[in-house]
């Protein structure tokens, strides 16, 4: 599997965190881009920029993210500019999108914005007994916590157990990774009964449902809502704005 050598998830600790946190009932598991926050289209530009930089070549189209994993989207922007996609070649790319989302990240503050109700809904949660918070995106791990960080959102979220875009290349198998965190974290195994998957695309909805998780989704994306519900998600939002809606979508409970 491809690693991304600069930066390395915090290490796990068995038996339990540092403090001594009780396990949680309520694993909550959230996507970020268009779920939590907007970069303002610097993504883009992140892209085109990584890609010129680890091939010499340019892509001829804007590049669609469509909620895939870093690995999957890797590969196949390496296709587009006619390039085999091996281990070494993911590697590279890998390591530029990382330097270029580094250098870039001002401007994913100046032009884009945490979305309405995201910080709200997050700090709301984190005050329920018995509810853990983390993501599941498709971003790889240092891209993933910058960006959180850079627009505030990152306090509530246990970044140690989360699943990112270079533990697989399915969308859809990066929840047991998750799962295989928590356990060795917190020595408690989650599964898709006290799971749930915040989102807002297809892919988000399908990964929830690949595990027997919870989907809540959120219509913030490029994806309608009436796709969203067609998909099957058990809750479809249309924002985060309403905190209410979201504990309760989440939770299932009100109050």
């Amino acid at each position: 599997m491809v690693e991304v050598t600069t930066d390395e998830i915090p290490m796990y600790r068995s038996g339990g965190s540092p403090g001594g946190d009780p396990p949680a009932t309520l694993l909550v598991l959230w996507d970020i881009d268009h779920t939590l926050l907007d970069a303002g289209g610097v993504g883009q530009q992140i892209y085109a920029a990584a890609v010129r930089q680890a091939t010499g070549r340019s892509l001829a189209e804007p590049w669609r993210f469509d909620g895939r994993t870093e690995l999957a989207a890797a590969a196949d922007a390496l296709v587009a500019v006619g390039l085999d996609p091996d281990e070494t070649r993911i590697g590279v790319f890998l390591e530029a999108l990382v330097t270029e989302t580094r250098s870039r990240a001002r401007d994913m503050v100046t032009h884009g914005r945490a979305l309405p109700g995201a910080a709200e809904a997050l700090s709301a949660l984190s005050t329920l007994p018995g509810v853990r918070q983390s993501v599941l995106t498709g971003n790889i791990y240092p891209i993933a916590a910058l960006k959180l960080s850079s627009f505030g959102l990152d306090g509530h979220l246990d970044l140690r157990i989360g699943a990112y875009g270079t533990d697989a290349e399915l969308r859809t198998d990066l929840p047991l990774h998750a799962f295989d965190r928590a356990e060795r974290h917190f020595g408690v195994r989650y599964g898709g009964e006290n799971t749930v998957v915040v989102g807002d695309t297809l892919r988000d909805v399908a990964t929830a449902q690949a595990v027997g998780a919870r989907a809540v989704a959120v219509a913030t994306g490029e994806t309608p809502a009436a796709a969203l519900a067609a998909a099957g998600a058990d809750v479809v939002l249309p924002d985060l704005a309403d905190t209410g809606a979201v504990l309760k979508a989440i939770t299932g409970r009100t109050g």
